[in-house]
């Protein structure tokens, strides 16, 4: 458990960098596009504080897997949890997100399909590695 916190608390550290990084370039976007003249200065420093909060938890909730005790599949499944958990809540406080009930499923229902295609992606590309030295150890 140790170990969870402290990798938990690195790999946080150092992307909570890039959540005002982000929050700056869909800014630049949002500016270019003519959808965002200004923005209150209270507002951006909320966005920027809960951008930072963003990155470390989505960053630092990787670290589960590397508790030894968990299965894979479960470790996923917690990862996902607390993803899911840290937007919803940190896009609503922001209203990036409208707080409707269609909002709000549009949102779930896209959050799975994306989370479930990278997970795909990346169990079949382990698999894959997986396969290869299999095949080059015998």
């Amino acid at each position: 458990m140790k170990n969870f916190i402290i990798t938990f608390l690195k790999r946080g550290a150092i992307f909570a960098a890039l959540g005002p990084i982000i929050l700056a370039i869909v800014y630049i976007f949002l500016g270019a596009g003519g959808v965002v003249e200004s923005v209150p200065v209270t507002k951006l420093i909320t966005e920027i504080l809960t951008s930072v909060l963003l990155a470390f938890i989505a960053a630092g909730i990787s670290a589960i897997h590397t508790v030894d005790r968990l299965q894979p599949a479960l470790a996923g499944l917690i990862q996902g949890a607390v993803l899911f958990i840290d937007y919803i809540v940190l896009y609503l406080v922001n209203g990036w997100l409208p707080f409707t009930w269609q909002a709000i499923a549009l949102f779930t229902v896209i959050f799975v399909v994306v989370f479930a295609i990278i997970w795909l992606i990346i169990y079949l590309s382990i698999k894959r590695r997986i396969e290869k030295l299999n095949k080059q150890l015998s």
